[in-house]
């Protein structure tokens, strides 16, 4: 669970159910992390030398002016779409601005020494999340305005941004992953990073996605700088090997995958795989462990 959802889960109804009731707020604070701290501990017991990581939608936040609002909100909103949970899950504990969050949202806590041991007792291995966009924070009013899943608010004239309203930042990535490292002083993995994009078939009979190979370049290029400035990057996986329903936007047709899959928005296709440029390329990274980025 991560806290970008807790903003729509308290807006949003389904049938008789209102998710404004505090007990929706309560499990998005304090249920998922003491889920996630209990198959913690599960998993020591099993086997001491597994390997636990948490799951971060990493959005790195800049914000928009000098201005001190735009520079406190934009820290406020780091603190709780991203710091939240990786505090908890890293540190062992809740963060002195917790009560800040829970105070705005009406949450009330009975946290019991007990839940603190737990906590403490918890905390993950590695720190892991996903990495696709970065967007700009601001308490003016602006017109640029950028929306899409995940990403709303002003546009950053410095970047270019997806058709689904996403920015290419892979500077961004770099800036997150030395700032996770310097606070958690963890390993770190990526575990999800990739263009989702409308491709098309060429004349040819083959896809040639040179978007998708530039914005992956670009991001390994981009983790290269980090590793070279200290940060102890154990790994990197995409999304996704293969063309699937894209769990944002229910599309089809927002296709993240090396391999083409013949379906289209409506349930339409044969399902016959193929694969892109992409796949070729990533093929000959994979096997020169990133140093063949051709």
């Amino acid at each position: 669970m991560f806290p970008p959802f807790f903003k729509n889960y308290s807006k949003r109804k389904e049938g008789k159910i209102d998710f404004k009731k505090k007990t929706m707020k309560r499990a998005v604070f304090i249920t998922g992390l003491k889920s996630h701290v209990f198959n913690g501990n599960l998993f020591n017991k099993i086997d001491p030398d597994y390997v636990l990581g948490n799951m971060i939608c990493g959005v790195v936040d800049y914000p928009l002016t000098p201005d001190p609002a735009d520079i406190l909100e934009t820290r406020h909103v780091m603190e709780k779409n991203i710091f939240y949970c990786g505090d908890v899950q890293c540190k062992g504990k809740y963060p002195t601005y917790a009560k800040r969050l829970w105070d705005k949202h009406n949450v009330h806590l009975d946290i019991t020494e007990q839940d603190k041991k737990d906590l403490a007792e918890g905390t993950v291995d590695m720190y892991t999340f996903s990495y696709y966009m970065s967007n700009v924070i601001t308490t003016h009013d602006v017109s640029d305005r950028v929306g899409g899943n995940f990403s709303a608010g002003a546009k950053n004239p410095y970047l270019k941004y997806s058709e689904w309203g996403w920015a290419t930042d892979s500077t961004g990535l770099q800036y997150y992953l030395e700032v996770m490292y310097d606070r958690y002083d963890l390993p770190i993995m990526v575990v999800e990073n990739g263009l989702g994009a409308v491709d098309k078939i060429d004349s040819d009979g083959k896809i040639h996605d040179e978007y998708r190979i530039d914005y992956l370049k670009q991001h390994i290029d981009a983790m290269q700088k980090a590793i070279d400035d200290g940060v102890d990057l154990i790994g990197y996986t995409t999304w996704g090997c293969i063309d699937l329903v894209s769990a944002g936007t229910g599309q089809m047709s927002k296709r993240y995958g090396f391999i083409h899959v013949d379906r289209d928005d409506e349930g339409n296709g044969t399902l016959k795989r193929m694969p892109k440029d992409s796949f070729y390329w990533y093929k000959k990274v994979i096997e020169s462990n990133g140093e063949d980025l051709g």
